[in-house]
């Protein structure tokens, strides 16, 4: 049994690895640059004033203290499910990833003002929006959130 300890390990470490490979970016790449690195993967350097996809990244500045608040509130509500629900290892698996990944995009929202976005997938003419590890680690503790919500519950 893992417990709050570990998966609160597991956020920090997605946050560490989040924040470091932004950082990165941050220091080696300029705004809108490319480095091509297969025939449908670049490392870029863009900065998502929005949500996913950009949502609402014009807005006018308004959706930072909303997506932020949205964090915080999303942030509280995990603990309090990791501390209730404690055995369930998938499913805390899963609340760790997304408070990790949320966490990471916070910390950009409140010192950047943005989230920066570094990873792009594409094909021929058809762009995915670029992304974070955050973002990654949201994505996937979202797929594993929905894959326990159809296992049956232990007796």
């Amino acid at each position: 049994m893992i417990g709050m300890p570990g998966w609160l390990a597991l956020s920090a470490v997605v946050i560490v690895l989040d924040l470091y490979t932004k950082h990165l970016v941050l220091q080696y790449f300029a705004l809108g640059e490319h480095v091509p690195v297969t025939t449908f993967f670049d490392l870029v350097r863009y900065h998502n004033e929005g949500a996913a996809f950009s949502f609402l990244a014009g807005a006018g500045g308004w959706q930072r203290v909303f997506f932020s608040a949205i964090a915080i509130i999303a942030s509280v509500v995990i603990v309090y499910l990791l501390r209730k629900h404690g055995t369930r290892r998938l499913f805390c698996f899963a609340l760790a990833l997304v408070l990790g990944g949320a966490l990471g995009n916070l910390y950009d929202r409140l010192t950047l003002g943005y989230v920066v976005d570094f990873l792009f997938f594409h094909y021929q003419t058809w762009y995915w929006p670029a992304f974070n590890v955050a973002d990654s680690a949201i994505t996937c503790g979202v797929v594993l959130l929905l894959i326990d919500s159809f296992r049956k519950p232990a007796p």
